[in-house]
């Protein structure tokens, strides 16, 4: 899974030369948005990783692979509304599927970690409830005075997408629709 101590790897025949090494640091979130037909809700989760790292590697076609992975306990998401969690909880099958992962896949440039926030493209595989799906996220990275690698990723999803059936209440009459939108948030050192 981590590129330990190896400076390249060999992917489709092609050499990936390691371009950097982050260590995703304590304190990242992941946000998901959503509506029902009388309001919208907000459910955030944490990430307290041990010791993830995020690996960048090139190609001489300046192929991006991006290498890495954060996992989040779906019992860790907060709804702020007792019902609204317990519910999210009880549709993404937190007994059966405790935890959702985010794997890293590509970028399509690398990120020149400047103050100014910069926008990329890249990919992700999402696993949630038994169910992995390939998404094309965007990413903003931006780095502060002290070295730190912000990243923010965000995407569009939809409860169907993983074979789930959105939640409804009282019979049906309070229902939430089938989108979502996801945003993570991690920060990053260069190791």
């Amino acid at each position: 899974m981590l590129l330990l101590g190896f400076n390249f790897i060999s992917w489709n025949n092609k050499t990936l030369d390691l371009k950097a090494k982050w260590l995703v640091l304590k304190g990242g979130t992941l946000k998901v948005d959503g509506t029902t037909n009388l309001n919208s809700f907000s459910c955030l989760a944490t990430t307290d990783p041990l010791s993830d790292t995020i690996n960048i590697m090139m190609n001489s076609d300046s192929f991006i692979l991006m290498k890495g992975n954060i996992n989040l306990e779906i019992d860790g998401f907060d709804c702020h509304n007792s019902f609204m969690t317990s519910d999210l909880r009880k549709t993404l099958n937190a007994t059966t599927y405790p935890v959702m992962k985010i794997n890293f896949i590509s970028l399509n440039r690398f990120p020149e970690l400047k103050f100014l926030q910069e926008s990329i493209k890249g990919w992700v595989n999402i696993e949630l409830a038994g169910v992995t799906k390939k998404y094309e996220v965007n990413y903003k990275f931006s780095m502060d005075e002290q070295k730190t690698i912000h990243l923010i990723g965000d995407r569009s999803v939809n409860f169907s997408d993983f074979k789930l059936t959105p939640p409804k209440k009282l019979g049906g009459l309070i229902r939430t629709k089938d989108n979502l939108d996801v945003e993570f948030s991690l920060s990053l050192k260069s190791i």
